[in-house]
This record gives C-alpha cells, sequence and structure tokens, in this order.
C-alpha cells in the first residue's frame, strides 16, 4: 500500500472538497476533523508498523517515473527523523482545527480557513518524506500557497504586509535553492537519476568550491525557514498579524523543514562543504540563541514574545546538528519535536487569551491566576516545558545537545547555555505581570478554560510529560540517522 502517497493525497482531496463544495460547508468543522483525525489514525499505524531497530534506513519506499528527462522521480519514504516530524504534523492539525471551532462565524470562511490547513498539512507530510530533491523543491515552495492565504486572509490588521513579507523572505530563499537544484543536475553525484537522494549521498563533486557554492545555496533557504539571525525578522511579523492555529503550525512544524534540512540535506549531500562552514554557522547560531532570548524579554505583545523564544531555541538545534557529535545532533533533532509541542501550546494559550480580551498585550493583563486558576496553571506548566524544566521533553532534549556539542564548541556551549537563564526570564517575568498581582477590573470577568481549549493543549503536556520522563520512545527514531550523518561527515573530512 502506497500508504505515504496516500497520507499526501487525503488532506489535499479533504481540503479541495471544503473550498469548492458549498453544500458541505455547513459542516466544514466536522468534516475537518474528521479528516485530520482520520490521518492522524494513518500516521500513527505508520509509526506502529516502523521498524524502530533500522530507523536509519529509509523505510516505506514509493518510486514512479516523474520528469525522465532530468532524472526526477516521485520518491518517498522516511527514516526515524522524518517519521516523528509527520507524526507531529499530524497531531498537530486537528489540534488546531479544534482550536479554531470558534474562531469563523461565517460559512464560507471557514471552510476556506479550514481548508487551508489540510492542504498545508498535506505538504508537511510530503516535504518529511520527500526522496528527490526535485519533489523537496516542489513542495517547499508549494507549501508558501496556502501559508500565504493563511497568513493574510485571516489574522490581524498587519496581516497582508505580514503575508508579503513573509512570501518574500521565502520566494528568495527558494530561487536561491532552486539555483543550487538546477546545479546538481550537471555537478551532482547523481547520474540518470540526477535528483535521487539515495544517489546523491556520499557522491564527489568537480571542485571543493562547487560543493561549497552547492552547501550555501541550500543553507540559506533552511536559514530562512528555521529561522536563524539575521534572516529571522519575518518571524515576529507573522507570528502576531496571522491567527495563532496559523502561527503555532508554522512555527511548531514548518518552521523545522530548515532543521530538517539542515540535517538530512545538508549534512549527507555536502559533507566537506558542511564540515567547511560548521565555524561560521555555530556563530551564527550562538548569536540567535542569545540574540533571541535578550529581545524576547522586552516584549510586550504575546505572540512575538514567543516567537522570539522560538528564534533561540532554533539557534539550540542548529548548534547541534553542525556540532558533529552524536549526542548533539540526537538532540537537536529530539528538540525538534520537544519544541514544536511546547511551541504549539505556547501560541494556543495566547490564542486564547486574546479571544477572551481582543489583545496580546502583555500590560493588559494582571492578576488572572485568582480569577482563572486552570489557565493560569496550564500557562505556568507551557511556559516551564517551553524554559525546558527537568522533567519535560525540551529539558532532555537541549541537554543533549549541550553536553554532545561541548567537546566540538566548548565556548558556544557556554554562551549558549546562558539562554537557560534568559529563558527563566522571559517566561516567569510574562507569567508574574499576566497572572499574579492585582486584578484589573476589565479582567475580572476572564473566563476559564473550556472543555474544548482543555482538549487541545492537555494532550500537548501530556506528550512532553512522558517525553521527558521517557525520552528513548522518540530518541530511538533518531539515533540512526544521527549516526549516520556524523559517519559521514566524518569519513568526507578523512577522519
Amino acid at each position: 500500500m502506497p500508504i505515504l502517497t496516500i497520507l499526501i493525497v487525503w488532506p489535499i482531496v479533504a481540503g479541495l472538497v471544503l473550498v469548492f463544495v458549498p453544500q458541505i460547508r455547513a459542516y466544514s468543522r466536522e468534516v475537518a476533523l474528521g479528516a485530520t483525525l482520520a490521518e492522524l489514525v494513518m500516521a500513527v499505524g505508520l509509526l506502529a508498523t516502523f521498524d524502530r531497530s533500522d530507523a536509519g534506513a529509509i523505510q516505506f519506499t514509493e518510486k514512479y517515473s516523474w520528469i525522465p528527462q532530468i532524472g526526477a522521480s516521485w520518491a518517498v519514504g522516511v527514516n526515524g527523523v522524518g517519521l516523528t516530524l509527520i507524526v507531529l504534523a499530524t497531531l498537530l492539525t486537528p489540534l488546531a482545527v479544534l482550536a479554531a471551532w470558534r474562531e469563523d462565524d461565517a460559512l464560507d470562511r471557514r471552510a476556506q480557513y479550514l481548508g487551508l490547513i489540510l492542504l498545508t498539512e498535506a505538504f508537511m507530510v510530503g516535504i518529511f518524506a520527500a526522496r528527490d530533491l526535485v519533489l523537496f523543491y516542489f513542495l517547499f515552495e508549494a507549501m508558501l500557497i496556502p501559508l500565504y492565504f493563511l497568513i493574510g486572509a485571516f489574522g490581524g490588521a498587519q496581516r497582508r504586509y505580514a503575508a508579503v513579507k513573509f512570501l518574500i523572505y521565502s520566494l528568495v530563499g527558494g530561487l536561491i535553492m532552486l539555483i543550487g537544484v538546477i546545479a546538481m543536475y550537471f555537478a551532482g553525484p547523481g547520474g540518470t537519476e540526477a535528483y535521487l537522494l539515495d544517489n546523491l549521498i556520499g557522491g564527489s563533486y568537480p571542485e571543493p568550491w562547487v560543493e561549497n557554492l552547492l552547501f550555501i545555496s541550500f543553507f540559506i533557504a533552511f536559514a530562512i525557514k528555521a529561522p536563524l539571525v539575521p534572516v529571522h525578522t519575518w518571524l515576529p511579523t507573522v507570528a502576531e498579524s496571522a491567527r495563532a492555529g496559523t502561527t503555532a503550525l508554522l512555527v511548531a512544524v514548518l518552521d523545522k523543514i530548515g532543521t530538517f534540512g539542515m540535517l538530512t540535506l545538508c549534512l549527507p549531500l555536502f559533507p566537506n562543504a558542511s564540515r567547511w562552514a560548521a565555524p561560521a554557522i555555530i556563530v551564527i547560531a550562538v548569536i540567535s540563541v542569545i540574540y533571541g532570548a535578550l529581545v524576547a524579554i522586552g516584549q510586550d505583545d504575546l505572540y512575538r514574545l514567543v516567537a522570539f523564544t522560538s528564534v533561540s531555541h532554533f539557534g539550540i538545534m542548529v548548534l547541534g546538528i553542525f556540532a558533529f557529535k552524536q549526542t548533539a545532533i540526537e538532540g537537536a533533532a529530539f528538540y525538534m519535536l520537544g519544541h514544536g509541542l511546547s511551541t504549539a501550546a505556547l501560541f494556543w494559550l495566547v490564542g486564547f487569551l486574546e479571544a477572551r480580551h481582543g489583545t496580546a498585550s502583555v500590560s493588559a493583563f494582571g492578576g488572572l491566576q485568582k480569577v482563572v486558576p486552570v489557565l493560569s496553571g496550564t500557562f505556568l506548566i507551557v511556559g516551564l516545558s517551553a524554559l525546558a524544566l527537568p522533567g519535560f521533553a525540551p529539558f532532555a532534549a537541549e541537554i543533549m545537545v549541550l553536553i554532545g556539542a561541548f567537546e566540538a564548541a566548548r565556548w558556544a556551549v557556554i554562551v549558549a547555555a546562558l539562554s537557560v537563564i534568559l529563558a527563566a526570564l522571559y517566561i516567569l517575568l510574562t507569567y508574574k505581570r499576566i497572572f499574579t498581582g492585582a486584578t484589573p477590573v476589565a479582567m475580572e470577568s476572564t473566563k476559564e478554560l473550556t472543555v474544548r481549549e482543555r482538549l487541545v493543549i492537555w494532550p500537548l503536556i501530556a506528550v512532553m510529560l512522558v517525553l521527558g520522563v521517557v525520552p528513548s520512545l522518540a530518541v530511538d527514531y533518531v539515533r540512526d540517522a544521527s549516526t549516520d550523518a556524523v559517519t559521514i561527515v566524518s569519513e568526507e573530512a578523512g577522519q
């Protein structure tokens, strides 16, 4: 059974039905929730049948000739890293539908929004499963279509500006990567199937400078998506302008395309260039870690605050990847999952606060723990997971990166470790300003978390706790792929 193709096509069909079939728009929420839950069930089935003892190998492979003139194929398959991100995407999408249950009264807008969410899910799954460079690039760019409309048509007053800014950054990165994709046809080691990753990994290039330029073309696109300083500025703009559900999926899953691409494309395709560029990339990663955390402390808008914390966290992931150490890369791959869970929960909680009072400004709140203790406690727990409190998945991932990378980049780890203190500041100070102290009159009528809202947040907390206590449940899926990445980089470096 072509299960991966089904996982890609199913949400596309469901999304197009929602957008173009007026007769079912009155039931668009139920249809979208059912479609995304079916997708989650299929992804869990994929997880259950995946051979974890050989998690570094590409499994569930499918390959069909697509554009034979240039050696491009519809080639899909997953190793443990891709599978964990597919499961993350399929877990968060039905929660996004549930979180948006009360957001649109107009049936047309509701159906359009949910249809775009389903299309986005399809591209997320496709990108993490693509095993052909042309297919990867096609999905990488096609993903911009639903995201542009999700940002530009649904959100706040500056949504159109945010959508255009997001599109410009993404298109520039994509254009640079396209140059690299085309160059791989002429300078890459792919042979007749020029873009099949299995033919490209471990191959040689005519000259070292050719490999270096190819690496740069891919890395820039992934750095924008990740996002790293200085190409991060689109993220805070989008975060404060788009809907909470859009931003949650964008930061928690779609931005992982950047770190996923660095780990599964840049390192194995360009191992010598990765080693050559690593010192500069580690510097950029550390700057992102500290800059993101410092700027987050000074934010009044909660969406921008969470966005800047993510800039910091992505810096940790990139540091782990380019340290070229087994434990560090395992931690970075695990961090993609842990960060996705905690950040999605944070964005949705911010969205729930904004829905109650029409603002996401920290200074507008105060004293809420006296009025809504469940909401307050839930926010505190999710905030503590985001600052990597022991017992939560982000802690296990972050400590693996810092310990694993210490031997390779000692000074970088020492500086990056300061983010632990800064994270405590931006989370606890924010909690203090919103939930403690005197309660403003306007806040006294704040409603408690509803059953629906708890169903969105509490499962994420449960998963973070389980993975925090037993991290091997996820790490076992990424260990072999991390070993392979370290091996190929070390071999190509002559070590």
